[in-house]
């Protein structure tokens, strides 16, 4: 029997039998003590459910170096009607994965997106004052959050709300900037981290809290597909073109940069892999 119809019918069997396995039905994680003076991780979320999507990198910091990884809620989607649920799918996903959980208002931000930041700038300051708070209370040493052209106008909105809480803080202000993909690939990433397959399996569990969603759109079973794209990706943006892609089977991509006195800095030349034998902190000394 040729083998790659074997493998190309085993990933179709996996897929299909996945559509009748449970939602969030799973007892939590085991998460690590944390000290009350850990450095603290913040994910600016734009929909609950983007928290675990792109959160292999903040989970291994959660569970290998022991930082306090805070999921912030900046919207909890634009349907009124779903967004009291959504709250629960998330509280729920969160508690699964060992994430804590901020929320920015009742009921998250509203008009997160590029347009009311050029049309509505009353509004806009007060989703930017909501950030700015966020970030001047944790005082966190890495921030994750959607690069500027991640396509879905929430991830876009986002970023640019992000950006904007950034430049309003005083210039001593500073913190590890990790952009984030989903909808949009990055054109520039710089950095690859492999993710285990065990930190996949958790990631997956803890989306299918999100019940109503991925009962809509499976995307939770499309995970490891989309992370071993990364791998082909990475392997060439971040390794640099025509180089040996390493030898992972999952990983995410991110853009690693720092913001000191009210800009963004590179602080290292071309991209890194972070392999799963290296401590993720390695990237924030």
């Amino acid at each position: 029997m040729n083998p790659y119809q074997r493998l190309v019918s085993e990933y179709d069997r996996f897929a299909r039998e996945g559509k009748s396995y449970p939602l969030g039905t799973f007892p939590r994680f085991s998460r690590p003590e944390i000290a009350s003076n850990a450095p603290k991780v913040l994910i600016f979320s734009p929909h609950p459910d983007d928290e675990v999507i792109i959160g292999g990198l903040a989970l291994r910091l959660l569970r290998e170096a022991k930082w306090n990884v805070i999921n912030v809620a900046v919207t909890q989607g634009s349907k009124k009607e779903r967004q009291a649920g959504r709250l629960v799918e998330l509280k729920a996903c969160c508690d699964c994965i060992g994430f804590g959980l901020a929320q920015t208002a009742p009921g998250g931000l509203e008009k997160v997106n590029v347009k009311a930041r050029a049309q509505e700038p009353s509004h806009w300051a007060q989703s930017v004052k909501s950030i700015a708070g966020i970030l001047a209370e944790h005082q966190p040493r890495v921030i994750l959050f959607p690069h500027e052209e991640d396509w879905n106008s929430s991830h876009i909105g986002t970023h640019f709300l992000v950006m904007d809480a950034l430049k309003s803080l005083p210039p001593e202000f500073g913190c590890y900037a990790v952009e984030t993909e989903f909808w949009g690939a990055m054109a520039t990433p710089n950095l690859m981290v492999e993710i285990i397959p065990q930190d996949l399996g958790d990631l997956i569990t803890a989306l299918t809290f999100h019940v109503g969603e991925v009962q809509r759109n499976p995307y939770h079973l499309s995970l490891p597909a989309w992370m071993q794209d990364n791998v082909r990706r990475g392997g060439e943006l971040v390794g640099g073109q025509g180089g040996a892609a390493p030898d992972f089977t999952f990983a995410t991509l991110y853009r690693l940069r720092k913001w000191s006195q009210g800009r963004l800095e590179k602080i290292f030349e071309g991209g890194r892999q972070l392999s799963a034998a290296q401590n993720p902190t390695e990237l924030f000394s």
